[in-house]
């Protein structure tokens, strides 16, 4: 009788199971790797410029000369709107505040706001779009008809509706900012989760792990989440963009943050409205070329990842095709047959 021997050790994956676990990581980073022409450029002018607003925002407090509230140094106030010179290299507002600070400490707010806006966007859009795509149903139906009806709005008013509500239950802060804006772009990564959800959760290996009798969270998380989420990084630098413009809009109406709280952009741009008509542009160019040089910065990486990542836009780098060099012929000759009479075998 023939006798089978089991392992008694603990049974190692091998190498291809744990490699698969990476995989779209492996991708995402070769396909940035073999970006060329345009496509590599704007990825890389991106990302240098959204990394030094990063980094700006990250130190300001070791940059910027003053806190973004500092009127006064020495026990001397500083001059109302005074001019670009060696003590306030971009001048200070009608208020003595240097502007090289309130531009530093702008760049901060704005990245807390942008980092909380897009968390809690991902998060809920993705969890939502993940249930509504794989479950389908009466569920399906109610969040696409609620995530459609936010998505008609157009985005800076339904920031502003936002937050009122908001304001008024959490007061003016980054967090209510944040929670203003993420309302506005939760149906962006619905749609997009959702529309990958309903053609991954028909796949065969969707379907095998159901017979196997896999829950469906277990479904949702190692085999659809994997799937959808490959869109998610594009969407997610350009709403980085947008949500810096739709903060600098709401503080341009005064809906934004507190300005006793921080340093705002849109905020500083509607005090230097005044400013520039009185011929004092210090105050409104730099928080304003701040700002579009931050949405420059996201914006073209966002649009970089879209041609690098997008099968549709993506070109690879066809390798020249070396032929080997002309070899002259050569030609052999036989040698020739004596003439055998008909009926006669050749020796």
């Amino acid at each position: 009788m023939a006798t089978t021997t089991l392992p008694t050790g603990p049974i190692e994956p091998d190498a291809s199971a744990k490699g698969t676990r990476f995989g779209g990581l492996r991708r995402i980073t070769a396909a940035i790797r073999e970006a060329r022409g345009v496509p590599r450029f704007m990825l890389w002018a991106g990302a240098v410029i959204s990394a030094l607003f990063v980094i700006t925002a990250v130190f300001a407090p070791l940059i910027a000369p003053y806190s973004f509230d500092t009127y006064r140094s020495g026990g001397h106030n500083f001059p109302k709107q005074g001019s670009p010179d060696g003590d306030h290299w971009f001048g200070t507002t009608v208020q003595s505040l240097d502007v090289l600070s309130r531009t530093v400490y702008g760049a901060r707010t704005a990245l807390e706001v942008m980092l909380l806006a897009v968390v809690f966007s991902l998060i809920l859009g993705v969890l939502l779009g993940l249930v509504a795509g794989y479950f389908g149903g009466w569920l399906d139906r109610i969040l696409v008809l609620v995530m459609d009806a936010l998505f008609a709005f157009p985005y800076l008013l339904l920031a502003i509706v936002a937050g009122f509500v908001f304001s008024g239950i959490a007061g003016g802060g980054v967090v209510t900012a944040a929670l203003s804006i993420t309302v506005v772009y939760i149906p962006q990564y619905f749609r997009v989760v959702r529309a990958s959800a309903l053609s991954a959760r028909e796949a065969t290996f969707v379907e095998a792990a159901r017979a196997m009798g896999a829950k469906p969270s277990v479904v949702i998380r190692k085999y659809l989440f994997g799937n959808v989420i490959q869109s998610v990084p594009v969407i997610t630098t350009m709403n980085a963009a947008d949500g810096i413009g739709t903060l600098a809009g709401l503080g341009f109406l005064g809906l934004g943050i507190q300005p006793t709280q921080a340093a705002e952009w849109g905020y500083d741009l509607d005090r230097a409205i005044d400013d520039a008509n009185a011929g004092m542009w210090w105050t409104s160019l730099y928080p304003g070329l701040a700002m579009v040089i931050a949405i420059l910065g996201f914006t073209l990486l966002g649009e970089g990842l879209n041609d690098v990542l997008n099968p549709t836009m993506r070109r690879r780098r066809i390798s020249k095709v070396l032929l080997p060099a002309h070899t002259r012929r050569r030609t052999v000759t036989a040698p020739a047959l004596p003439d055998v009479p008909e009926g006669e075998a050749v020796k």
